[in-house]
C-alpha cells in the first residue's frame, strides 16, 4: 500500500495520536522547534536532527515524529519561528519607502541572529503564518498605491532578492572570519591584502583597481553597506512605480 501524500505541517494536528499502553510525556511543536532553532544557531542546521533534539528534551526520537512527522516539516517550523521575531506595525503607514526600509532592517537582524535562516528560506517553498504576515505587510505597502497584484508581487520579489543576497553574503564573511580566526578587517588586510596589492600593481585589471582605490563604498561597515544597497533598490522601485500605477482617470 502506497504511503499517503504528505500534507503541509500547517494542516496537521498538533500531535498524531497513536494507540497502545503506557503513559507518554507531553511535548509541543513549539518546544521541539525552539530546541531545533537553538541547536541550529549554535552548530548549524545540519546538527538539528530529531535524534539530537530528542536528546536535548530527554526522550526518544520516535516520540517526536508524532508532533513533527518529517524533517521538511521541522524546517518549515524553524523558518516560521524565526520569522515570528520580525516585529512590524499592524499595517503599512502610507510611507511605502519607510515601511520597506523598516522591514528590510528587521529581516536582516533576524537573519544575522539565525545564520541558517536565509539559506533555508531560499532553498524551499514555505508559507507559514509568520512568513505570510511579513509577506502581507510587504504587499500592503504597494497596495496603498493601487498597484496591480502582479506588479506588487514582482516588486516584493525584487526587494527580497536583494535582502537574501546581501544577508547571505554578510553571513558568509562572518563564517569565514570564524573559520580562519580572523575578524573581517584582519582577513581583508592580512589574508587577502597582499594578493590584492599584487593584482593592483600588475595593472592587468584597471576597473578592478578603480573599485579598490577609488570606491566610496568598498570600505563601509556591514550595516552601512547594507543600507547603501537597500537605498539603491528602493530608488529603482521608486523609478518603476509611476509606470506601474493605473491612469488617474481609472482610479476610484
Amino acid at each position: 500500500m502506497a504511503d499517503a501524500e504528505p500534507t503541509s505541517i500547517w494542516m496537521q494536528p498538533e500531535r498524531q495520536e497513536r494507540s497502545g499502553p503506557g503513559r507518554r510525556p507531553g511535548y509541543s511543536r513549539e518546544q521541539i522547534t525552539r530546541t531545533a532553532v537553538r541547536i541550529a544557531d549554535a552548530e548549524g542546521v545540519e546538527a538539528a536532527t530529531m535524534r539530537r533534539i530528542a536528546g536535548e528534551l530527554g526522550t526518544g526520537a520516535m516520540s517526536l515524529y508524532r508532533y513533527v512527522p518529517r524533517r521538511d516539516d521541522l524546517f518549515d517550523l524553524m523558518i516560521d519561528l524565526a520569522m515570528s521575531e520580525v516585529e512590524l506595525p499592524d499595517g503599512p503607514s502610507g510611507d511605502w519607502r519607510g515601511d520597506l526600509a523598516l522591514l528590510a532592517r528587521r529581516i536582516r537582524a533576524t537573519g544575522l541572529r539565525h545564520p541558517w535562516l536565509i539559506a533555508l528560506l531560499t532553498s524551499r517553498p514555505t508559507l507559514g503564518p509568520h512568513l505570510l504576515r511579513v509577506h502581507e505587510f510587504a504587499l500592503g505597502t504597494f497596495d496603498e498605491l493601487g498597484l496591480d497584484i502582479d506588479d506588487s508581487t514582482g516588486l516584493v520579489a525584487m526587494l527580497n532578492d536583494y535582502l537574501h543576497s546581501a544577508i547571505r553574503r554578510e553571513i558568509g564573511w562572518l563564517e569565514e572570519a570564524r573559520r580562519t580566526g580572523l575578524d573581517p578587517e584582519r582577513w581583508k588586510r592580512d589574508y587577502m591584502g597582499p594578493y590584492v596589492r599584487q593584482v593592483v600593481e600588475s595593472g592587468a585589471f584597471p576597473l578592478f583597481n578603480r573599485s579598490v582605490l577609488d570606491s566610496r563604498t568598498a570600505h563601509l561597515a556591514p550595516e552601512e553597506r547594507f543600507r547603501h544597497g537597500l537605498d539603491r533598490v528602493l530608488d529603482a522601485i521608486a523609478a518603476l512605480i509611476p509606470s506601474l500605477r493605473p491612469p488617474r482617470a481609472g482610479r476610484r
